[in-house]
């Protein structure tokens, strides 16, 4: 087949643009927020005198600062540490939105491959009972077959085994091209089969978001001018003939903008949902369901390379005759502050949550029971130096605190957060207000049954 001059111009100018896409996509595609995006907290302003700080990237959590005195840790240490806990951070709070990406993903990809059936079904069904003359009956055959041996290899037969969204963006220039094709053998600019271009951008403003779907709309719109080209020649830059075109082409443009809004406004509601669902109202820290998650990729972690780990559990002392004497207000407000208190007194690459009604709980990976025994008498001292003002009285309060560490005091990773609470409670009998870590001794007697 010998192509004109012109129309290879515009075969050339169309693959640079579907190269421009991929360079867009690649470097701009954009970074979704993990669930629990800004419940830490933000460094403080300076660090105390004498702290050695380290700041790094951890994810989209910011820096991390490393508050241990120089004199008990030494350089070599704070870099190791800092390589693993961001390590451990960015994994563990992947392990949140990246499973539900995989899932979310694995929905659009199957949907998409339907969506590719669909439209070579729709294509057989016009080739057999076309409504306008067919110029090339072979030319049909060969697209038609190209595009069902390009979805069995790309989708079925494992090019690509883990789905990704530059994966589906591929999927959706073939489909556009494979339109085209179509179009250029069953009427051009006047194909009935002009409208098979929406299935490509409804996918698009589903699975890509707005700005893929601008792009796409964009090259779509190319291929139409390309087609309108090869049926009007020059007179397609026309005023008449280009305001008629594109006043066919307008629909298009308003399907892409209404889906993409929609699909983007779905997809924020979705985050929120998920969000709220991973933190805690009162406090804006991770809830339990959230912390446990990160806990079990903690504990998988320290199967495969046995890196040490310590569980700090926090239970406030006297809540309950603080909400007797004050009332549930004066109680919300309290457990407010020991939250931030304790926010203040942890690293950012530890995880944080609220345990429950007067407990609290924080995981800190590639953390020895006296580094994390450090840590909790700062969060008692930070605590017990914490009051408000309500009704004329100073409401304050103490905390009591269990510790238990991998593998220096638990051998086994998955028990380490019962043994904190165990800790925990010999806090509580021991007169509250101090700091217990584990050890076997404190396991209590279990009672024979006859």
């Amino acid at each position: 087949m010998v192509f004109k001059p012109n129309r290879v111009l515009c075969i050339f100018l169309d693959i640079l643009y579907i190269l421009l896409l991929y360079i867009i996509f690649y470097y701009f595609k954009p970074k979704y927020p993990h669930a629990h995006q800004g419940v830490f907290q933000k460094l403080p302003a300076t660090p105390a005198a004498g702290d050695c700080v380290l700041t790094g990237r951890t994810g989209h959590a910011g820096g991390i600062l490393l508050k241990f005195r120089r004199p008990h840790v030494d350089k070599k240490e704070y870099r190791n540490h800092t390589e693993y806990t961001e390590d451990m951070f960015t994994t563990s709070s992947d392990t949140h939105t990246t499973a539900l990406d995989k899932e979310e993903l694995r929905g659009f990809a199957r949907s998409l491959a339907e969506l590719q059936w669909l439209l070579l079904i729709l294509v057989i069904l016009y080739f057999f009972i076309p409504t306008r003359p067919i110029t090339d009956n072979d030319s049909m055959v060969v697209i038609m077959s190209g595009y069902a041996i390009f979805i069995l290899l790309f989708r079925y037969l494992g090019f690509q085994k883990h789905e990704t969204r530059m994966k589906l963006a591929v999927e959706t220039w073939i489909m556009i091209g494979f339109i085209t094709l179509i179009l250029s053998n069953t009427g051009l600019v006047n194909s009935p089969l002009m409208n098979l271009y929406l299935l490509v951008i409804i996918a698009s403003a589903i699975t890509l978001g707005k700005i893929m779907t601008l792009l796409e709309v964009i090259l779509i719109a190319s291929c139409y001018l390309y087609l309108g080209y090869m049926e009007y020649s020059v007179g397609v830059f026309s005023p008449e003939t280009f305001t008629a075109l594109m006043a066919k082409f307008s629909p298009f443009m308003l399907v892409a903008y209404v889906t993409s809004m929609l699909s983007s406004d779905i997809l924020q509601a979705k985050r929120r949902i998920t969000r709220l669902s991973q933190t805690d109202e009162l406090t804006g820290l991770l809830n339990m369901r959230a912390f446990n998650t990160l806990l079990d990729t903690e504990i998988a972690r320290v199967a495969r390379d046995s890196k040490p780990f310590t569980i700090v559990m926090i239970d406030v002392d006297g809540l309950k005759h603080i909400n007797d004497c004050y009332g549930h207000t004066a109680c919300s407000r309290l457990i407010k502050n020991v939250a931030d208190a304790i926010s203040n007194n942890v690293r950012n690459t530890d995880v944080l949550a609220r345990y429950g009604g007067d407990e609290f709980v924080v995981l800190m990976a590639h953390t020895s029971t006296e580094h994390a025994h450090m840590a909790a008498e700062r969060i008692r001292a930070a605590i017990q130096d914490t009051s408000f003002e309500m009704k004329g009285n100073s409401i304050s309060t103490t905390v009591s605190i269990g510790i238990a560490s991998f593998p220096d005091s638990v051998a086994d990773a998955s028990e380490v957060l019962d043994k904190a609470d165990i800790a925990l409670y010999k806090s509580k009998q021991g007169g509250r207000d101090r700091v217990t870590y584990y050890a076997r001794e404190l396991e209590p007697s279990v009672p024979v049954c006859s």
